[in-house]
């Protein structure tokens, strides 16, 4: 019984041929910077998350980046956000030579804590970077509230949540700009960097465009300091052939979710993943929790099931941001996460079988 974590070459393989067409047709054009995928991409992915505009960039990391930028966060600005995420967040907001200000999670989605902002906001306050943890989108209302009432820019966090929703909407149009990653583990994936950001503010497009080139607005006459950030058009080439696809495979992925939910519901040792009501999880992780963390991640490793932790160490208390000076016990909903979260295999391609195989293995070892 062996069931990996991942497996990208189960979606390339059913897709193959449209991939293999599409980057052969970018090869015969011979124009790989800036060529006419990304532009339909741009305007495919717009669409698909009801934004007016979307900039190609080239990782997800360079679409916060930029955003960020993009929006006027600056030296000396503040910028709430979770400590609970990826480096890419907080590292993001550095770039910028912003402070990250960290607020604590809620414990059942992950997310951050909308009734812990306001606390934290200042005059030196300029935005609000909520993550879409796991694929589930942060309580956008609450947030885009607090946001308006404060003048603040809101820039959402989708690298692990492209085609999310909360109240019927698609993540990525709530605030100033949305930042999505196609790294290749996402639900939205190409073959290697890749980054894009949306927005329905045509003066913050414009300025990504410019950012992501150099500052270049005309070849050879530069405006502003920018950045060499483009999607390269064979990435592009290969997004376009899975976008239409994407509703597909996060069915596919709530329907593996829905095999872990039946037979580990009932396991009182563990927490299932929270989907708040008027929200869709597209479960690019499903994470659960239990103080037998550690014990458990051995035993699946012994029994071969894939397993992740998503993240062992907070970033409050990580060594690049220790010139912040926080301590152990700032975030306690943060830490008590980082040392119970536990993520399953889940991808549109994994097979029910395997699924179940991994939930007889959890029970086995909850029945020791």
């Amino acid at each position: 019984m062996t069931v990996p974590f991942f497996d990208i070459t189960r979606q390339n393989d059913s897709l193959r041929k449209e991939i293999d067409a599409a980057v052969s047709r970018v090869i015969d054009k011979g124009r790989f910077i800036l060529g006419e995928n990304v532009t339909l991409l741009e305007k495919e992915f717009a669409a698909y998350c009801g934004t007016k505009f979307a900039v190609g960039v080239a990782s997800g990391t360079d679409a916060l980046h930029l955003a960020l930028r993009a929006c006027g966060v600056k030296e000396g600005d503040e910028v709430l956000t979770t400590p609970f995420t990826f480096v890419a967040t907080a590292e993001a907001i550095a770039y910028c030579g912003a402070t990250p200000v960290f607020i604590d999670i809620e414990p059942k989605t992950f997310n951050i804590d909308p009734a812990r902002i306001k606390e934290k906001i200042t005059k030196k306050t300029r935005a609000i970077l909520p993550v879409h943890l796991y694929g589930l989108a942060s309580d956008l209302g609450a947030i885009g509230d607090i946001a308006r009432e404060h003048g603040l820019k809101l820039i959402e966090d989708c690298a692990q949540a492209a085609g999310a929703e909360a109240d019927g909407r698609k993540v990525g149009g709530f605030g100033e700009a949305g930042c999505f990653s196609f790294f290749p583990t996402k639900n939205l994936g190409c073959f290697g960097d890749g980054g894009l950001v949306t927005t329905n503010d045509e003066k913050i497009a414009d300025e990504i465009r410019i950012l992501r080139g150099h500052g270049s607005r005309k070849t050879y006459h530069y405006d502003l300091i920018g950045y060499n950030s483009r999607l390269d058009e064979l990435q592009a080439a290969v997004l376009r052939v899975k976008l239409p696809h994407l509703d597909g495979l996060i069915t596919s992925r709530q329907k593996k979710a829905s095999i872990y939910y039946k037979h580990l519901k009932n396991l009182s040792d563990i927490v299932l993943p929270h989907e708040p009501a008027g929200h869709k999880h597209t479960y690019n992780q499903y994470t659960i929790r239990t103080e037998r963390r550690d014990d458990l991640f051995e035993f699946l490793k012994m029994k071969s099931i894939g397993s992740m932790v998503y993240y062992p160490l907070s970033l409050h208390l990580q060594k690049a941001f220790a010139g912040l000076k926080h301590s152990a016990g700032a975030f306690p909903q943060s830490e008590k996460a980082q040392a119970e979260v536990i993520s399953l295999p889940i991808f549109p391609e994994l097979t029910d079988q395997e699924a179940e195989d991994a939930c007889h293995a959890i029970a086995s070892y909850f029945e020791r």
